[in-house]
């Protein structure tokens, strides 16, 4: 019986052999192998990978990313934020704020020193908030800090009060909603409507040349890996287990003597800086960011991302974030109308045919081969 405690509670290995040699064998083929395509071959070339796919799977790694943040909370601690799309917007604002400063006096108008909306709506300085954002440190601390504080002020109000729950999520779509109108107003000083745009370059580097995206592209799937075994770390932790305990029975947590308050709000600002940075990145990819970042559906899709992927497993959220944008990829060509409709039909059969996601559906599909293999086996002897 001792044996058995010293076993659980000694801390489990980030990842087998097995799954390191998939991690760094994934890992080679999208930073070398997609650069390279893209790169050596020509345009005519079958093996050629054209230049638009380098950004657009450089999105789909910041929406994995995004994914993989929100499962953190809600796959293992039980937390449905509808508002992560809150925190990625943030992130990507700050970023955003550092590539406008970066235009300098290439802007329409010329201003060195005010971002052209500003010129236009007659403000006379820059913001005190926009101080700063002239430097690549400060607008890094600004990605983290920005999402993470607000998730950790948040969420110490809410965890405190124990609001959990389906409340929770209510509290988190109203915060993303309220941002939204906010940053609307063109007296905020964020480009209202408009939002940022027009970037010009980012590090001294043209941010429309091919390196530059390729760049972008490979920070993208580097921050996907260090952000996944970030979140591998954590749920395999002491810490992973006791949000796994606060998700299936908090009130028993709580008689143990665990803070669910602390193991929420770490899980939950940790998350919330994850967003931020996926927003980061994702902002000179796309080469806009706007308040309809914000909007709650936005948010929603997120939910759905990682209830198709599988939740509670980090790689289902991944791979529900790349999965479920590839589709609206093909379909907002294909069948703009339809999007929607198949979004929620995702939804509804994810809740109803395969609640586990896809993940669950795999492993399901191998439960039955192997129990097939072994009833031959056994009709054989």
């Amino acid at each position: 019986m001792r044996d058995e405690l010293t076993a659980l509670a000694r801390p489990a290995p980030l990842l087998s052999p097995r799954g390191w040699a998939l991690f760094l064998g994934l890992g080679f083929l999208l930073i070398v192998l997609v650069p390279l395509l893209n790169l050596l071959p020509g345009a005519g070339s079958a093996m050629h990978l054209p230049d638009y796919l380098v950004p657009l799977l450089g999105k789909y790694a910041c929406y994995a990313i995004l994914a993989l943040s929100l499962d953190l909370v809600w796959g293992y601690a039980g937390i449905l934020s509808l508002g992560h799309g809150a925190f990625f917007a943030l992130g990507g604002y700050a970023m955003g704020m550092y590539l406008m400063r970066q235009i300098g006096s290439r802007g329409v108008y010329g201003n060195a020193e005010l971002p052209d909306f500003m010129v236009f709506l007659n403000w006379k300085e820059l913001p005190w908030y926009w101080y700063g954002f002239d430097s690549f440190p400060f607008a890094l601390l600004m990605i983290v800090l920005a999402p993470g504080l607000l998730a950790l002020v948040l969420g110490w109000f809410a965890f405190r009060s124990r609001v959990t729950g389906v409340y929770i999520s209510i509290v988190t779509q109203a915060m993303t909603f309220a941002l939204m109108l906010a940053f609307f107003r063109n007296d905020m000083g964020f480009g209202g409507n408009n939002g940022l745009t027009d970037f010009k370059e980012i590090l001294g580097f043209p941010i429309q040349a091919q390196g530059t995206r390729i760049g972008l592209y490979v920070a993208s799937i580097a921050a996907l890996g260090g952000c996944f075994l970030l979140c591998r770390y954590v749920t395999r932790s002491k810490l992973g287990r006791v949000l796994l305990a606060l998700r299936d029975a908090e009130s028993r947590v709580r008689f143990l003597g665990y803070s669910p308050t602390s193991a929420k709000l770490f899980a939950f600002t940790l998350s919330a800086v994850l967003a931020g940075i996926a927003g980061a990145l994702y902002v000179p990819q796309v080469g806009i960011i706007n308040p309809s970042e914000f909007s709650p559906a936005n948010s929603i899709e997120i939910a759905i991302w990682v209830a198709v992927g599988g939740r509670g497993t980090l790689y289902g959220a991944i791979l529900g974030g790349v999965l479920v944008n590839l589709i609206k990829t093909w379909l907002t060509g294909a069948a703009p109308d339809l999007w929607l409709f198949v979004l929620g039909g995702l939804f509804i059969a994810s809740t109803l045919l395969f609640p586990r996601g896809v993940v669950g559906l795999l492993g399901q599909w191998k439960s039955w081969r192997a129990e097939r293999q072994s009833y031959r086996t056994a009709e054989a002897e």
